[in-house]
């Protein structure tokens, strides 16, 4: 089969504008991880099944390996390294999972932190069984999840009181 050529598509990723050449099967895992160079994004399983590519678009929790790059032209990308303010300092989510022990390893933390963002964005005051749920597409082999639910709440608190975004 004939891959048909590369086509110039614009993507807003982390509030920066970047013209990457792409074949309409592009995975966006594989674009911000080979094309944009942000390597935060993870590559699990390939097949949606652990949540390690979690990045949102337009403010939607999505996992890249299953989403075509193409079709996310016009719209607005954060990969992990977009959390972090202008001045290097990280998001409260991040903090708290730093503080709480909810990284271990760090595979999956890109995702779940994401996906935490995402609750948080919708619902400022969640619940443990909101967290539990909205974090139940991303798989954590090291922290057992007690930390990270943990870590969670307390990025709630924190959020909630200094009034963060």
């Amino acid at each position: 089969m004939e891959m048909k050529p590369k086509q110039l598509v614009t993507l807003n990723i982390n509030e920066r504008t970047y013209e990457v050449p792409l074949h309409p099967r592009d995975l966006l895992v594989d674009v911000v991880r080979k094309e944009v160079g942000l390597t935060g994004t993870k590559k699990g399983c390939g097949q949606g099944d652990c949540g390690a590519c979690t990045v949102l678009i337009d403010g939607e929790p999505v996992l890249s390996c299953l989403t075509l790059a193409i079709a996310c032209q016009g719209k607005k990308i954060t990969t992990i390294e977009g959390l972090a303010d202008a001045k290097g300092e990280l998001h409260p989510l991040q903090q708290a999972y730093v503080q709480h022990g909810a990284i271990q390893c760090g595979y999956c933390t890109p995702g779940m932190i994401l996906a935490s963002k995402a609750l948080l964005d919708r619902n400022p005051r969640p619940d443990t069984e909101e967290i539990k749920r909205a974090l139940a597409g991303n798989l954590c082999r090291c922290t057992g999840y007690k930390r990270i639910v943990e870590a969670v709440e307390a990025a709630s608190e924190t959020i909630n009181k200094e009034g963060v975004k």
